[in-house]
C-alpha cells in the first residue's frame, strides 16, 4: 500500500481526488484484511462464513465512496482531460478499462456472495473471496497509475479556467 506522507498536488480538483483514494484506501485496508485472513488460513467452513459475512459488508461499505469516486472522475474529470490528450489510446483508454475491471470483481463477488451464505460450500467462498482479493489488487495499482500519470497530466495542461471548473465539479462528498 502506497504511504501518503503528504498531498503531491497543488490543484485543487486534483486533491479531492488523492484525498479521496487515501479514504477509499483506508477502507480498503479493512476488507484486504479478511481477503489475507483466507488466504493465510485454512479455514473451517463455520469460519469462513462468518468471516465471508464480514468481508461481504466491508465490500458493500466501500462500493458507495467508490462508485461516487468512479462517476466523479467519468463525469467531469475524465471527458476534460480526454479534450486535452484523446481517448482512444493512451493513459485514460487504460484508466477506464481498470475501472470496469474493478467493477467487474466486486461486483462478480457480491453476485456470488448474495443469499444465504450459511449454504456455500468452503470452495465456493474461497472463490468468491479470490475475486474481492483481485480487486484490491486492481485497485492499488490502479490509485498509483492516476496519481503518477493522470493526476500530474491534468495538472500540466489544464487550462486555468478548466482547472477551475473542474475544482468546483469534484467538490462533493463521496461518503
Amino acid at each position: 500500500m502506497p504511504e501518503y506522507a503528504g498531498l503531491k498536488f497543488t490543484m485543487p480538483a486534483m486533491r479531492i481526488l488523492e484525498n479521496e483514494h487515501r479514504y477509499l484506501s483506508f477502507l480498503m485496508e479493512e476488507w484486504h484484511a479478511l481477503v489475507l485472513w483466507f488466504e493465510q488460513e485454512q479455514p473451517a467452513l463455520e469460519e469462513a462464513r462468518t468471516q465471508l459475512h464480514k468481508l461481504r459488508k466491508a465490500i458493500l461499505e466501500f462500493t458507495g465512496p467508490l462508485k461516487k469516486h468512479t462517476v466523479k472522475e467519468e463525469t467531469h474529470f475524465f471527458p476534460l482531460l480526454g479534450s486535452y490528450i484523446g481517448f482512444e489510446q493512451g493513459p485514460l483508454a487504460g484508466i477506464q478499462e481498470e475501472h470496469r475491471e474493478i467493477d467487474g470483481y466486486i461486483g462478480h463477488f457480491l453476485h456470488h456472495t448474495e443469499g444465504n451464505t450459511d449454504l456455500m460450500p468452503l470452495e465456493d467462498i474461497l472463490a468468491a473471496v479470490k475475486d474481492a482479493g483481485e480487486a484490491f489488487e486492481v485497485l492499488i495499482v490502479h490509485f498509483v497509475k492516476e496519481e503518477t500519470v493522470i493526476y500530474p497530466m491534468a495538472e500540466n495542461q489544464l487550462s486555468a479556467k478548466d482547472k477551475e471548473r473542474l475544482s468546483r465539479q469534484l467538490n462533493t462528498l463521496i461518503t
